[in-house]
C-alpha cells in the first residue's frame, strides 16, 4: 500500500462535498428524520411488535453500501481511467492498482464510518438494540458489501465516466426499492417480497435484519448474495482495462 497515494485519496475524498454527505451523512439524516416521527418510535403490530425505525436501520444500512459501492467508488475509477491517470501510473513505481487499493481503503473507510454512524445514533438516540448475533451481522454486511462492490467495479469498467454515473443511478433506486426503503419488505405483498430476495440489497437487508434480531441469515439469502459476488467480480475481471 502506497501510504502517499492513501492520503492524496482520502484529501481528494473529502474534497468533494457530495461525497462526503451522500457516503457518510444521508442515512443518519435520514435516520433522524424518521425517528422524530413518534409513530415510528411505537411498537408496530404488523411488525411482529418491532418499531419502524428499528426495521430502517438494516435498510439505512443497505442505503449507504449502495450509495457508496455504486457512486462513491465507480465514478472516480472511471475518471482515473478517462483521464489518463491509470496508464501514466503504468510508468511509475505506482502501480495502477496502487490506485485501486488505496480507492478500496478510502471507501471502505467511508462505509464503515457511515454504517457505525447509523448504528451509533440508533442505539443513543431512538434505542435501538445493537445487533443480536454480531457474527451473522458481520457476515451479512461482509456479504452484502461484496455483492453490492462487485456490481460497482463492473460499473467502473465503462471506459466513459458518464456512463458510470448514469448506469449508476439507474441501478440504485430500484435496489433501494427491493432493500424496503420506501415499503419495508415485511409490509411488502408476498410476490414482491419474493423478487426481493433475489437481489442484492432485498437479501443483504433481509440478512441484516435477521441477524440484527439474534438469528443466522437464510441459506436462500447467503446463496444470493454469494452468487453476486462471484460472477459480478468475475465479470469486472473480464471487463476491467486500465487504459
Amino acid at each position: 500500500m502506497n501510504a502517499t497515494l492513501l492520503r492524496t485519496e482520502f484529501k481528494l475524498y473529502f474534497r468533494d462535498i457530495a461525497g462526503v454527505f451522500f457516503g457518510i451523512l444521508m442515512s443518519p439524516i435520514i435516520l433522524a428524520i424518521l425517528g422524530s416521527i413518534p409513530s415510528f418510535r411505537a411498537p408496530d403490530p404488523s411488525l411482529a411488535g418491532r418499531t419502524v425505525i428499528s426495521v430502517y436501520v438494516p435498510i439505512l444500512l443497505g442505503v449507504t453500501i449502495a450509495m457508496v459501492a455504486l457512486t462513491t467508488m465507480p465514478i472516480p475509477i472511471a475518471l482515473y481511467r478517462e483521464r489518463g491517470i491509470l496508464r501514466r501510473f503504468a510508468t511509475t513505481p505506482a502501480r495502477p492498482r496502487d490506485v485501486l487499493m488505496s480507492q478500496a481503503v478510502v471507501q471502505l473507510a467511508i462505509l464503515l464510518t457511515g454504517t457505525l454512524l447509523v448504528l451509533g445514533i440508533g442505539r443513543t438516540v431512538f434505542g435501538v438494540a445493537l445487533p443480536q448475533n454480531p457474527v451473522a451481522f458481520l457476515l451479512a454486511f461482509l456479504l452484502c458489501c461484496a455483492a453490492s462492490f462487485g456490481i460497482g467495479l463492473v460499473l467502473a469498467s465503462q471506459r466513459i465516466s458518464k456512463m458510470t454515473q448514469g448506469l449508476g443511478s439507474l441501478l440504485f433506486f430500484p435496489l433501494m426499492f427491493f432493500g424496503g426503503l420506501w415499503v419495508p419488505r415485511p409490509l411488502m405483498p408476498e410476490t414482491l417480497r419474493d423478487l426481493s430476495d433475489f437481489t442484492p440489497l432485498g437479501a443483504g437487508v433481509q440478512a441484516l435484519q435477521d441477524a440484527s434480531a439474534g438469528s443466522w441469515p437464510q441459506w436462500l439469502h447467503i446463496g444470493v448474495l454469494t452468487s453476486y459476488a462471484v460472477v459480478t467480480w468475475l465479470v469486472a475481471k473480464k471487463l476491467f482495462r486500465w487504459t
